[in-house]
């Protein structure tokens, strides 16, 4: 959950930036970033689902760094704010 670059990633695997993407989109049929951002989302939907955790801590935990770009994907992925689902929750 930590923040990761697509650099770091393809040199971690031993392989040039454009070969990992490459690889990365042939076998997961979707880029690294987006890979990434969708299991940090539903990382932090469990979160909000199973913790007593705040958005903010969440959003941070979740490896993002900014509240409202975290609010503004998750609305996107999931169709509605982290604060609205949690509040669906209570």
């Amino acid at each position: 959950m930590n923040p990761v670059s697509v650099n770091d990633l393809a040199y971690l695997s031993g392989r040039s930036l454009s070969s990992f993407k490459r690889d990365f989109q042939t076998i997961y049929n979707t880029s690294p970033s987006l890979w990434i951002r969708q299991k940090r989302l539903e990382k932090a939907k469990e979160l909000l689902t199973y913790s007593a955790m705040s958005v903010t801590d969440v959003c941070f935990t979740t490896g993002f760094e900014n509240v409202a770009h975290f609010s503004r994907v998750f609305k996107e992925h999931f169709g509605y704010t982290p604060s609205s689902y949690k509040q669906q929750l209570s």
